[in-house]
């Protein structure tokens, strides 16, 4: 029984090729993935180019994280397809690193716009396909959530490195890591395996995608899968 796979922000746009890029690496390994993006027209686009080399379980929806209607409709399209999720991998993410980010005088527009895709669209989003999920541990399987990072997520190595700027990014995804951890506590008895990789390009993504029953759950991990600090 192949494994259901969905990716947010996984079109290729300029902040999603490395969803693009793990959907691929998914797809070769026979799972049915589904590609989130913001609207269908993207989402169809790349989905043809991976029906195009053959991948032909890659299948589009549309999920936009701000705005909790369309992740509702992307859950319930996706159960009543296949009926669970194996594994939510919460891509989504902006940066708007342009945009005043210093703590003393930040672009609070910007920072509000940030905290509200990557911390509170991503909480919203794996708590609409919970059920999903736990269908998924009652068939038999290891429920898989995947929650993006970055190095500038990491308290201890921004103090080490001087990282002050970038505030509302980083402040993102140091809340983003906390609820990684706040999710692994409470769903460890379910089996399920939470984690946050850095983003650095699909193939450094996917074997937080593919763990099994064996795998670690709360962790914060580096490039070539070294622990970082939190």
């Amino acid at each position: 029984m192949a494994k259901i796979v969905l990716i947010t922000g996984a079109s290729q746009g300029a902040n999603s090729r490395d969803g693009f890029e793990l959907a691929r690496l998914i797809a070769e390994k026979g799972r049915i993935v589904y590609v989130g993006s913001r609207n269908d027209e993207s989402g169809k686009t790349a989905v043809g180019i991976l029906h195009s080399e053959g991948l032909s379980t890659v299948k589009p929806v549309m999920i936009d994280i701000t705005k909790p209607s369309t992740i509702e409709s992307a859950k319930n399209a996706i159960e009543a397809a296949e009926g669970r999720l194996d594994v939510l991998v919460n891509n989504v993410g902006i940066a708007l690193m342009d945009k005043e980010q210093l703590g003393l005088y930040p672009d609070m527009t910007a920072v509000r716009e940030i905290m509200a895709t990557n911390f509170f669209g991503t909480i919203e989003t794996t708590v609409a396909f919970l059920p999903l999920l736990r269908k998924s541990c009652a068939a038999g399987n290891t429920p898989i959530i995947v929650n993006v990072s970055s190095g500038l997520g990491s308290n201890t190595l921004s103090q080490e490195y001087g990282r002050a700027k970038y505030v509302g990014y980083r402040a993102s995804k140091v809340a983003l890591n906390s609820y990684t951890i706040s999710l692994a506590l409470e769903l460890q008895e379910g089996g399920f395996k939470v984690n946050a990789p850095i983003r650095d390009g699909g193939l450094a993504m996917l074997p937080w995608a593919l763990l099994d029953a064996k795998g670690p759950t709360g962790k914060f991990f580096g490039p070539g899968g070294d622990e970082y600090p939190w």
